[in-house]
């Protein structure tokens, strides 16, 4: 497959996936503003790396990762910027309505989150978020199974504390 013919394969990819990979770069940094940077330097990367893409049917699997990445690499700047914590933007606003859920993912290291989200947010397959996180199957689903009940304590703490 030539270089103008894999150019033209990941503009169509990133054009017909963009609400996805939207959503996925917000569910790391956690502010509009900041997602939408985060997908547009990603679809820089891709356009300007899309003759190193070796097999078509992994471009999305293949962007999935250029989002992860460069979403990780803006929190990384940041932090050093401002040598502390990220502060979540209040003024929030996504079509993942639920924000405990969001909040909670902060409880999970980088590859956990990716899991999450890429299977449950984004209704991947188990195979494909393997091949996104480069991890056989089985260590797929292990991270998927500590990452649930990671979840699950964070999201249930303090739900006893209200009864009498």
């Amino acid at each position: 497959m030539n270089s103008p013919r894999k150019q033209q394969l990941v503009e169509q990819e990133l054009l017909s996936s963009y609400e996805s990979l939207y959503r996925l770069a917000y569910t790391y940094v956690k502010n509009e503003g900041d997602a939408m940077d985060v997908v547009q330097e990603s679809a820089y990367k891709a356009i300007k790396n899309a003759g190193s893409l070796k097999n078509r049917d992994f471009i999305r699997t293949w962007l999935c990762r250029i989002v992860i990445n460069t979403a990780i690499e803006l929190l990384r700047q940041r932090q050093h910027e401002l040598s502390q914590d990220i502060l979540p933007d209040d003024g929030r606003e996504d079509k993942y309505c639920d924000f405990d859920t969001i909040d909670a993912l902060d409880v999970l290291n980088e590859k956990e989150r990716a899991a999450i989200v890429l299977r449950y947010f984004e209704d991947r397959k188990l195979q494909e978020v393997a091949d996104i996180l480069e991890e056989n199957l089985s260590t797929t689903k292990s991270i998927l199974y500590r990452s649930l009940r990671k979840l699950k304590i964070k999201l249930t703490e303090g739900e006893f504390c209200y009864e009498s």
